[in-house]
């Protein structure tokens, strides 16, 4: 371990600086630093000595800028999907709002009213049987049936 934190110290600044550059990102430079020598200290075992040990992290640490921006690119493309999804199902819900609109205002009297007391004004069937003067049991009937008339109309 101590031969690992003498190469820490000599290259951390060099490796640093490398991936400022490519990175022009300061906090982005630190991650990949802090990253390239964790997967270097996991794969010290693979380097097999054909390059110098400062190109052997600099590649590591290329490595890991191009990973990391791949990763930041499917999250942005995720971001963009979900945001698309929720206009797309926005708009459906708009859509389909009108055609409850429509098929609403298309009812006859007394299954428009009733139907919008009930849903809209939220009164009870027995308030809706006051309001008309009729039984609660009709108030009920008139509101099924308004509702079947809409499901048929969305149909």
């Amino acid at each position: 371990m101590n031969d690992f934190e003498e190469v820490y110290r000599l290259y951390f600044r060099d490796v640093y600086r490398y991936a400022l550059s490519i990175s022009r990102s300061e906090s982005m430079a630190e991650e990949i630093t802090q990253e390239t020598f964790f997967k270097a200290l996991k794969g010290l075992d693979s380097f097999d000595g054909r390059c110098r040990l400062y190109v052997w992290l600099c590649q590591i640490a290329k490595n890991t800028y191009f990973s990391m921006r791949e990763k930041e690119k499917r999250r942005e493309e995720d971001a963009q999907e979900e945001f698309d999804d929720g206009i797309e199902s926005r708009l459906v819900a708009k859509e389909s709002a009108l055609e409850i609109h429509r098929a609403l205002h298309s009812l006859s009297e007394p299954y428009k009213e009733v139907f919008s007391l009930r849903t809209f004004g939220e009164l009870s069937f027995a308030q809706i049987a006051m309001l008309f003067g009729k039984t609660e049991s009709w108030a009920r009937v008139t509101y099924h049936r308004a509702k079947l008339q809409i499901k048929e109309k969305l149909l």
